[in-house]
């Protein structure tokens, strides 16, 4: 072979291998670089996961048929939609369908397109209601001098999640008093239940994986650990921290197996099933959730505190150590990350002196509200346990999905939907009443004594 042709023969191996190095951190699941390939910023609620394309489009760039409902449908049967696909299968509403087509999500909601996402965090056109109900201008004269595209953003009507909006309702709870006598709604089940398999630090059976047994540091963990939820239900530290091989998986008496000084999020999911799966669904775990790197406050496009944009988000990012610690994950571990004015504000309200005092022991149990109390309310399964919804999203699009769940828990329902229609008392974290007013409530109380009217005219009649 010629010195020419060698010559030739490394220069093409070298472009192979630049330009397939080059296509490989573009292409690769998670490649940082693919953000190059973006066709427009994405939106607040799918950022996270932009660098798994696949999870949305198809190889040649289409768009998944499921790419919504894959993520979305269990949220959207728990909310009651009130326009499911589904309902706009029967014939006749073909006519409607060819103004607006209801049965394809991305008709309303669309990525990649930041002049058209509205701060919500997705977009939607403003006249969506109109092109299907326009006649209720004509037909209800309450209405007659609404804008027709107002019908979503003055608090009163949503698309998908009208649990707290409908008529109904809304006529049961007109009249309550803006501050409820007493608290209502779940409490959590005890955590610190001792059972016949509680244990004890002298139980513990991780002692020889600790680097410095006996010294300080190690006594603390252990007393840490003594003293939990865990310890009192026989969680032992190989529960947590050994990972057996599938054919040893059940019923193994040995710690033969490998030892994880981290703790996954599977591993916790083991047990907490429901946080974990919830916890996947929101913010903090979409991203490990696509087989990603952990979300950072680094990520985040809300304002953090610098000095922990490093952070990695999973279970023992609010949940530290071995204290398991639900107050401190409950506000400290959220304000330790967010910097944002809404989040520093709460720390100014009545909110979180009732906080404050529950924590100090000088009021009841329940009565303090946290930041997990409005972003992670507690959820009931089929059996009756009371645990932590870990999707800290869940009710915040729109945010009329926190009515039911927890303002109504201390509040009464209108004072309710002002509250969350107020701008400014959402950016100060609520800590002074609405200074907005829905008319929900009033037109429902108006339409109600009208029927009363008429039914009494008639009766009069006969």
């Amino acid at each position: 072979m010629t010195g020419a042709k060698q010559l030739w023969l490394s220069l093409i191996g070298v472009n192979v291998l630049v330009i397939g190095g080059i296509a490989y951190s573009a292409l690769a699941p998670g490649a940082s670089t693919k953000a190059m390939l973006l066709p427009g910023k994405t939106s607040h609620g799918h950022y996270q996961i932009e660098m798994r394309c696949d999870l949305c489009h198809t190889e040649g760039s289409g768009l998944r048929e499921d790419a919504c409902t894959s993520c979305h449908a269990e949220e959207l049967r728990l909310a009651k939609d009130t326009h499911p696909a589904s309902k706009f299968n029967d014939p006749t509403n073909a006519e409607l369908l060819s103004v607006l087509d209801a049965k394809n999500c991305v008709t309303c909601h669309r990525e990649h397109v930041e002049e058209q996402t509205l701060d919500m965090g997705l977009t939607m056109p403003a006249d969506y209601c109109f092109h299907c109900h326009q006649e209720t201008l004509e037909t209800r004269p309450s209405h007659a001098d609404f804008k027709f595209d107002s019908c979503a953003t003055a608090g009163c009507h949503n698309y998908h999640d009208n649990r707290a909006l409908y008529e109904n309702f809304l006529l049961k709870h007109a009249d309550e008093d803006a501050f409820l006598e007493e608290m209502v709604g779940l409490k959590r089940s005890p955590l610190s239940a001792v059972t016949d398999e509680a244990l004890s630090r002298a139980d513990a059976d991780g002692l020889a994986e600790l680097s410095m047994t006996d010294s300080l540091g190690d006594v603390t963990l252990l007393n840490d650990w003594a003293a939990t939820a865990h310890a009192s239900a026989g969680v032992n530290c190989s529960g947590c921290h050994l990972e057996l091989s599938e054919d040893k998986a059940v019923e193994s008496t040995t710690l033969d197996g490998t030892w994880n000084r981290d703790v996954s999020v599977q591993t916790c999911g083991r047990c907490h099933e429901g946080q974990m799966e919830t916890f996947f669904e929101g913010h903090h775990g979409m991203r490990l959730a696509a087989g990603l790197s952990p979300m950072t406050p680094r990520d985040a496009r809300l304002s953090m505190h610098v000095d922990a944009s490093h952070r990695e988000l999973d279970c023992n990012a609010c949940h530290s150590g071995h204290r398991f610690d639900t107050e401190f994950a409950s506000v400290d571990a959220c304000l330790t990350c967010h910097n944002d004015t809404h989040s520093q504000a709460f720390l100014a309200t009545s909110h979180y002196a009732a906080w404050q005092n529950e924590t100090a022991g000088t009021a009841p149990a329940g009565s303090g509200v946290s930041c997990a109390t409005c972003h992670m309310p507690r959820m009931e399964d089929d059996d009756g346990n009371v645990w932590v919804n870990h999707n800290q999203n869940d009710n915040l699009r729109p945010n009329e999905k926190m009515i039911r769940d927890v303002c109504m828990q201390c509040h009464g329902l209108g004072f309710s939907i002002d509250a969350l229609a107020d701008p400014q008392l959402i950016e100060n974290c609520f800590a002074e009443t609405p200074a907005v007013h829905v008319e929900s409530i009033d037109l429902v109380k108006a339409r109600f004594e009208e029927r009363q009217r008429k039914k009494e005219a008639r009766s009069k009649k006969k």
